[in-house]
């Protein structure tokens, strides 16, 4: 019993000071994402977005053309 009363005042403790320095800004992402402004919602972060993006396609076609050749190469007979 006295370990659970412990338990509970930590996190007690623990709860109310993590609280204390955040604000809810889940109205103004609404804002944002819903805006009607022609852009897909995976770009409406901003520039931090674009270049997540860009980063993940470039990755993504080079693991394709990578995966291509080694599957070309592995195609043909070898000498050993």
């Amino acid at each position: 019993m006295r370990a659970l009363r412990v338990s509970q005042a930590l996190v007690r403790s623990f709860s109310s000071t993590a609280r204390q320095g955040f604000q809810n800004r889940v109205a103004e992402k609404q804002k944002l994402f819903q805006a009607d402004n022609d852009l897909p919602v995976h770009l409406k972060g901003g520039v931090a977005d674009s270049i997540l993006y860009r980063l993940t396609m470039m990755l993504t076609m080079g693991g394709t053309v990578y995966t291509l050749y080694c599957l070309g190469w592995a195609s043909f007979p070898h000498k050993k």
